[in-house]
């Protein structure tokens, strides 16, 4: 009975980030360079690629992050919150694959006190690394599978809350 139940949470929750994996793509080019063959943090990123279930319009995989960012105020406030005072949240998010990566990363640099600029650098290259790569390169007494699972289930609820505005 405790293995039918264990294993009902465990497909419930294959269930739910089955669309986040699907759009992950691991095909080559800048995509599977991101990780940088780092699979010890996450090995996905479950932020990456704004969820794929078509929330609504300020979702659709044409609009930049930038585009994104100006139509949903409430989520640019909370990361330019997490940020430091007068960083320009565009620039800031510039160069990222997509909008889950950047969140993910705007919460490491909050929750691990490390500089915004630097771990940005290190996950963009060149050349690319993981965000779980990035966080052991810039504070190796962290834990960076942890943190790494952490802002990403931050950034998705973030997104999460965003597409129920």
């Amino acid at each position: 009975m405790k293995i039918k139940c264990l294993l009902g949470a465990a497909a419930m929750v294959g269930f739910i980030f089955a669309p986040v994996f699907a759009q992950h793509g691991h095909g080559g080019g800048r995509s599977s360079s991101m990780h940088g063959g780092d699979h010890s943090s996450s090995g996905h990123d479950k932020a990456d690629a704004d969820h794929g279930s078509g929330h609504d319009a300020n979702h659709s995989g044409d609009k930049s992050i930038s585009q994104k960012l100006a139509a949903n105020p409430k989520l640019d406030s909370k990361l330019q919150s997490l940020l430091p005072p007068g960083t320009n949240l565009q620039t800031a998010a510039t160069g990222f694959k997509n909008l889950g990566q950047f969140v993910a990363a705007v919460h490491v640099s909050h929750n691990l006190g490390i500089p915004f600029d630097q771990l940005k650098a290190k996950m963009l290259g060149p050349p690319s690394e993981s965000l779980g790569k990035a966080i052991h390169d810039l504070k190796p007494t962290a834990n960076a599978k942890g943190e790494t699972k952490k802002a990403e289930s931050e950034a998705h609820e973030d997104l999460d809350k965003d597409s129920r505005k």
